[in-house]
């Protein structure tokens, strides 16, 4: 118990500390920073600013305008009382620009370059909605009424058309049979109406206010989205690609911004043998005093003709795996900002299906003027083995659960339980970022992943089956700097080195199937080093965005007793197909192979990527429609 309270008593004292700052008298609003980890999505200083204006038909600025601007990000801005708005701290590249005003015809989109600090955009034209002057009557299976009066030759010549004859021709086709009945016959009756009518004009009642609510809903708000359409497969080897049975996944993607916030929404689903599909959904309110986030997501694998050979492996039917997260950053001053949450999971495959994983942190500018910030963070997290399967990523494409696992020798999954407490300081000299930390981590049953092909005398049906086990407790203490950079270009870089050493207070199983796999297992007492360097740009010409991380660590457990470290990379490209966009969408081409296992480096444990052994390449190809 000492082991896992130390740092929870940490963070606590120097919580109390920090709120007893001057900083805490302060009381304009400012949203607080937050110092990201190399390894995860890799963040950068401001970069541009795209400014524009909205009016109307006749030149009137229009107000309340919601612009939004879809490229290597999604961002909003509103329209001011003179029709400006403005998006910042946007990356450089291409951006499809949309506008929507209730009451307004949408405008067609504009697609702009930004490759400059500072860039303008030409004025958006919004034209009001046409209004009749009263509403047109409803003609419930073709009837209408009586005298004629909407004549289908009179209503189109009276309006520009076209001049073809084959639309004259059908403009004066012949009443149908339904229109040739005398609509008095329906409509009249002694009190001024009949069963035939009255019902026909309620279903138009009961089919029609419905639709114009669902309508009503959504006419206000601009939706923007990503449709993917994509393949995946996993191989060891190259010559493997040849023989290996890729799955076809369909990925989408919508946000919509409100008046105080933003809706999110992500799903995935793949049919096969291995049939599985993902939802998620979040909610951001607009930077405030207190910006909240909160989300749920849900899993599920399901086997479905699964050959006779892999029966013993999935014993159990399929998994479904639901997480809620709700999280608060609260700005109490310029200076002092606040951020604290948990989440929560149910895993339907465990034992104790509940896990909760709470986390808060504290940034703090202890200088006027200076852009140095401190930061405190502590946190609970307990997984499941295979989560990974489960849970989102913080952004980009989620696929579905594809691979299998199950534990060594049916002893049952080990929920694997990590304190952390990190203290951090980040500093920004114009485009360069500079970072130091130092943390502490108490793990309780580290899981252990080991693949089918790092099995011996096991026959890898598929090299998407894994099986976990615990490899025991340890303590780790340790340290890193890392630097990054973002160019005028777009390019953004960064490199990190951290430094742990970790002490293991107990073996578990896993350990003892690490010996016989690998030929070594970790040492009681070791120390860690580990080099990740990760590269994101765009080139200006063909429009291709590349990202890769590429990380070195001297502990993998698939090294073995061999000499010199591990490697391990994650490599992205997007190719924009500017000759197929139309209808405001941006197509693009998409490739991504990777053999990292691990999805969100920035919350796991010092051995969560190390004790994975022969993890096979993974591979995704598609077309990403964006709109």
């Amino acid at each position: 118990m000492n082991r896992h309270l130390t740092p929870l008593r940490s963070v606590v004292v120097f919580c109390v500390a920090v709120a007893a700052t001057p900083a805490a008298a302060q009381h304009r609003p400012q949203s607080g920073a937050v110092i990201q980890r190399a390894t995860a999505q890799v963040s950068a200083p401001a970069r541009a600013e795209l400014r524009g204006a909205v009016t109307d038909d006749r030149g009137v600025p229009l107000a309340g305008v919601v612009v939004s601007a879809l490229g290597s990000a999604s961002v909003f801005a509103v329209s001011d009382s003179e029709g400006q708005f403005t998006f910042r701290d946007i990356s450089y590249g291409p951006y499809l620009i949309r506008a929507h005003l209730q009451d307004h015809l949408a405008a067609p989109a504009v697609l702009v370059q930004v490759n400059r600090v500072s860039e303008s955009m030409a004025t958006v034209v919004l034209t009001r909605r046409a209004v009749a002057d009263g509403p047109a009557p409803v003609l419930a299976a073709g009837v209408g009424p009586a005298d004629g009066a909407l004549e289908v030759a009179d209503v189109g010549e009276t309006r520009d058309h076209d001049h073809g004859e084959v639309a004259w021709r059908l403009r004066h086709l012949k009443r149908s049979v339904l229109k040739d009945v005398d609509a008095g016959l329906i409509t009249a009756s002694d009190d001024g109406g009949s069963l035939l009518g009255d019902t026909l004009n309620g279903l138009g009642r009961a089919a029609g206010s419905p639709a114009r609510l669902a309508a009503s809903l959504f006419s206000g708000v601009p939706v923007t989205g990503q449709v993917d359409f994509l393949t995946s497969t996993s191989f060891d080897r190259l010559q493997d690609l040849l023989s290996m049975e890729p799955r076809g996944v369909a990925f989408v993607s919508l946000e919509a911004p409100t008046g105080e916030g933003r809706w999110a929404m992500r799903a995935a689903v793949m049919q096969g043998d291995l049939s599985s599909w993902v939802i998620a959904g979040s909610y951001r309110r607009a930077p405030t005093e207190h910006t909240y986030e909160a989300g749920v997501s849900y899993g599920t694998q399901r086997y479905q003709g699964v050959g006779i050979e892999r029966l013993p492996l999935v014993a159990d039917a399929g998994r479904s795996v639901g997480a809620i997260r709700v999280y608060d950053n609260w700005t109490i001053s310029p200076r002092l900002a606040v951020r604290y949450g948990a989440k929560y999971a149910h895993y339907d495959y465990l034992a104790s299906p509940s896990l909760l994983s709470p986390s808060a942190s504290v940034t703090l500018t202890p200088f006027d003027g200076d852009n140095l910030r401190v930061r405190a963070a502590v946190s609970r997290r307990t997984v499941a083995p295979g989560a990974a399967e489960f849970v989102p990523p913080p952004s980009g494409p989620w696929l579905p659960p594809e691979r299998t696992f199950s534990s060594i020798a049916g002893r049952g999954f080990a929920t694997e339980r990590a304190d952390h407490l990190e203290i951090a300081a980040e500093r920004q000299w114009g485009q360069i970022v500079a970072e130091v930390r130092a943390f502490r981590q108490n793990v309780d049953d580290q899981s252990v992943t080991i693949f089918e092909a790092g099995l011996p005398r096991v026959s890898a049906v598929r090299p998407g089956h894994y099986f976990v086990a615990s490899a025991g407790d340890f303590d780790a203490r340790g340290w890193g700097v890392g630097v990054r950079r973002a160019t005028e270009a777009g390019t953004r870089a960064s490199v990190e080195y951290t430094n742990v050493e970790a002490r293991w207070v107990r073996r578990g199983p896993g350990a003892e199937l690490l010996g016989l796999v690998t030929g070594s297992v970790p040492d009681d007492t070791e120390r860690v080093h580990d080099l990740t360097a990760s590269l994101e740009g765009v080139l200006p010409i063909t429009e291709t965005r590349v990202f890769v991380v590429y990380k070195i660590n001297s502990s993998f457990a698939d090294a073995g007793a061999q000499a010199g470290a591990g490697v391990r990379f994650d490599l992205q490209v997007n190719q924009a197909l500017p000759f197929l966009n139309f209808s405001g969408a941006r197509w693009e081409m998409l490739v991504a192979v990777r053999s990292l296992f691990s999805d969100d480096l920035a919350e796991a444990s010092a051995y969560d990527e190390l004790l994975v052994v022969q993890s096979p390449k993974r591979m995704v190809g598609g077309v990403a429609v964006k709109f």
